[in-house]
């Protein structure tokens, strides 16, 4: 077998599988006659790991994702990829976009990791491709992006939280739960949890306001330019893949990453609102939304922890003061 891994720290927090393990992997999920004849993991991620892998007896490559150990997860971070399998199903509206799920196995037998096997889209990654096109092109790419988000937030959930639960049955319940989530990690690291859990106490003060949210909708969690592919060849971006909707939720649509950062500034993006719609100015939609910027950085200082990104940890306290003036 062709068998590439990055290099990688021991101490890194992707770690590579064996040669030996995707063979097993192979015979698992398409039987005990398959051969893997070339698995290459692919970089672009930093929480799965992830191989483009082709077997002797299918004529196109799939895509092998494998999680972190179970004791390397955060709890707030806790079996994304089950998660994102749990997702599958409300994901209709996109479907020709997201890859298709053709094995998962969250028995830990063969690498000690839940992994999952699922096809392999066309296209380019749009950090790799996006930068080719003249900007003036790029306005289109958002406005895509936009559309599909709507897609997404039109899908009503049955419960507020992750989509594999647990569930709450108040939108206020799943945000202070997420914080102290957060905030009980940060202090696992020995990383001060203060601002994060102030801000768990003053949603729990202003409950009311966050309950205003009655109605539970898909979140992506994690979608913006990094998790999508574009056509190779095509004049201009055209979008024919989502990636990586492991952290899903159902709850308010004005939560999602992706809305943090097509608001984040005044450039191209703006044209993603074109497609999508008006934002919420009113005076309770914007005091929600700082409790979450509070819960993005919260969960932007974990990862720059994981990263060993000192300087970004630091600067998230800094952010974070500034959110706490705002909602105090």
């Amino acid at each position: 077998m062709d068998f590439r891994s990055i290099p990688r720290d021991p101490h890194a927090f992707q770690q590579p599988v064996t040669a030996e393990d995707i063979q097993a992997i192979g015979r698992r999920a398409f039987g005990d006659a398959a051969r893997v004849a070339s698995a290459v993991e692919l970089g672009g991620g930093m929480y799965n790991t992830t191989y483009r892998i082709t077997v002797d007896s299918m004529e196109t490559p799939v895509i092998l994702r494998i999680a972190p150990a179970p004791g390397q997860q955060f709890s707030s971070e806790r079996e994304l990829m089950r998660n994102e399998a749990a997702t599958v199903p409300y994901l209709s509206a996109i479907a020709g976009l997201v890859p298709r799920v053709l094995f998962a196995d969250w028995s830990q037998e063969i690498t000690g990791r839940d992994w999952i096997v699922q096809s392999h889209l066309t296209g380019v990654p749009a950090p790799e491709r996006l930068g080719a096109y003249p900007r003036n092109l790029w306005p289109g790419f958002f406005a895509q992006l936009g559309e599909i988000t709507a897609r997404v937030h039109a899908v009503r959930g049955l419960h507020f939280g992750p989509v594999a639960g647990p569930g709450h049955p108040t939108w206020s319940a799943a945000v202070i739960a997420s914080l102290h989530a957060i905030a009980d990690d940060l202090g696992h690291l020995g990383l001060d949890a203060a601002d994060v859990r102030k801000v768990a106490d003053l949603a729990a003060e202003h409950h009311r306001t966050l309950d205003e949210i009655t109605e539970p909708r898909l979140l992506t969690g994690d979608l913006w330019t990094v998790n999508t592919m574009l056509e190779s060849k095509a004049p201009e971006p055209v979008i024919t893949g989502v990636l990586d909707l492991d952290r899903t939720l159902f709850g308010d649509p004005a939560a999602d990453w992706t809305i943090r950062m097509a608001s984040a500034k005044q450039d191209e993006r703006t044209a993603f609102w074109d497609t999508y719609g008006p934002r919420d100015t009113s005076a309770a939609a914007t005091w929600r939304s700082l409790v979450y910027e509070a819960r993005h950085l919260g969960a932007i200082r974990l990862e720059r922890h994981r990263l060993h990104k000192n300087d970004g940890v630091l600067d998230t306290y800094t952010s974070m003061a500034a959110v706490l003036t705002q909602l105090s």
